[in-house]
């Protein structure tokens, strides 16, 4: 049963997040997103894990320390800001350093937040739902400050203005610049 609960539940994230790539012009980005959450490492995991409220990473990470779904579902989704982490040669000298993500990304990304608010927040989103979200992991979100920038501009008009406004913007203004 959890299994079907978890395929329900990602596929519909996927849906959610296709149909708003869609919207803004993004098919390709549309179509294959999150497509590893099919595959056996990450799907085993969700399925052992979920709880129907919740990423059942967090629960994973709970459980073992770290998430092995997610370590691989980050190095392979180029609309999450971990995958875009390099060592640095300049700022942090052997560390580790953000790198700026492409504008396409940022906007999947963002189709993703909101993708997953809808999913867990049910009938209690709303459109301030992602940056309230996004909002108490900020400190600690190690995102090139072009991508943050960007990032956040469109969290903040989702929030203020809505979709439509949001959408069409980011179609207008974002990428077809």
């Amino acid at each position: 049963m959890k299994a079907w609960k978890h395929f329900k539940t990602i596929t519909y994230h996927k849906y959610l997040v296709m149909k708003g790539c869609f919207q803004v012009g993004l098919y390709k980005q549309g179509l294959l997103h999150d497509l590893s959450k099919y595959s056996p490492s990450e799907f085993l995991v969700g399925v052992k894990y979920y709880q129907g409220d919740r990423s059942p990473n967090n629960a994973e990470r709970e459980a073992i320390g770290y998430s092995s779904a997610w370590l691989h579902h980050k190095g392979r989704n180029r609309h999450h800001y971990e995958y875009w982490i390099d060592y640095s040669t300049k700022e942090i000298k052997g560390g580790m350093a953000p790198a700026p993500m492409p504008e396409k990304y940022i906007v999947e990304m963002l189709m993703d937040r909101i993708a997953a608010c809808k999913v867990y927040n049910g009938a209690n989103y709303t459109d301030a739902a992602p940056l309230t979200y996004y909002s108490k992991g900020r400190e600690n979100a190690p995102i090139h400050p072009k991508t943050r920038e960007l990032l956040e501009s469109l969290l903040t008009m989702l929030a203020q203005k809505g979709e439509s406004e949001t959408f069409n913007y980011i179609r207008r203004e974002v990428l077809h610049k």
